[in-house]
């Protein structure tokens, strides 16, 4: 295992999805649809060329599946989308890493997976965060915290699809169909709601993709090298990069009730993802 590798691409990771996640909010008065198109089709250059070049056959095995998990996919991104215009954006990043709790209940009836009593208090401090966000915070937008927790959700759904689908097809097969059906999704929808990009607006909507690729291939990179317990804790920076860009290049303020909110959701994640790693060396 080479930690010191990992803890490199998982910042190069968190960094190059903070800067996604800023440049979102850049384009805050463009419709969501039209930053699901751009993110996607920046994309999919990537992954196309990947599985071209690699001779892997881009249709994959289970089809079915990877076409609903694209469909689960771009309703959880566009939702995030729109989230940040209601939101500051290190908040709505915070919020949508409520989605591995989501799985875990989802598993429960999909996969007959069983959560342990420990998981089940760590889920409490992460909603005990969201409660002080939404009960103490009097700035957050109550629509915009339901766009972020429906964005949850649904990236909730994706980790149980992604656990049907297996190891039966090539990763980046599962994301290039992700890719194609968002680019194809946004692409209908934008149609009714374009706004013409000026100057640097462009580079900006083909950036998405580009940041976006790149973080997940580190991420990705993280994973292959070292332990998950080692690793998976390492992604919630990408929310300090993102209150920090936040605050420094959108001037957004953060309320101690938000922060405390935004540490606690962090804690109960991290804190899970150590226990169930536990667990899972237990097996082995």
């Amino acid at each position: 295992m080479d930690v010191k590798s990992a803890v490199k691409y998982m910042l190069i990771s968190t960094l190059a999805f903070a800067c996604m996640n800023s440049i979102v909010k850049y384009l805050v008065d463009f419709n969501a649809f039209q930053i699901v198109f751009f993110r996607s089709i920046g994309s999919l250059f990537f992954t196309f060329g990947f599985l071209l070049k690699n001779k892997i056959p881009i249709l994959g095995n289970k089809r079915k599946l990877m076409v609903i998990r694209g469909l689960v996919g771009v309703t959880s991104m566009a939702l995030f989308f729109m989230s940040t215009k209601y939101l500051p954006i290190g908040t709505a990043v915070s919020l949508r890493y409520m989605a591995p709790i989501f799985a875990a209940i989802f598993a429960i009836f999909f996969l007959k997976e069983k959560i342990k009593s420990w998981q089940w208090l760590f889920f409490a401090i992460a909603f005990a965060g969201v409660v002080i966000i939404k009960g103490l915070d009097t700035e957050v937008n109550t629509f915009g915290l339901l766009l972020i927790m429906g964005a949850a959700v649904f990236s909730g759904m994706v980790y149980v699809l992604l656990s049907k689908i297996g190891k039966g097809d090539h990763p980046v097969v599962i994301v290039n169909y992700f890719m194609v059906i968002a680019t194809i999704v946004g692409g209908v929808f934008l149609i009714k709601y374009w706004v013409q990009p000026i100057g640097k607006e462009w580079f900006m909507l083909f950036g998405l993709g580009v940041f976006g690729y790149f973080g997940q291939i580190n991420m990705t990179k993280a994973f292959q090298v070292a332990a998950t317990n080692q690793v998976a804790p390492l992604k919630y920076i990408e929310v300090i990069f993102t209150v920090l860009f936040g605050v420094f290049i959108f001037a957004e303020i953060y309320t101690v009730w938000s922060l405390l909110g935004i540490a606690l959701i962090i804690l109960g994640l991290v804190l899970n993802v150590l226990y169930k790693s536990r667990l899972d060396s237990k097996k082995i």
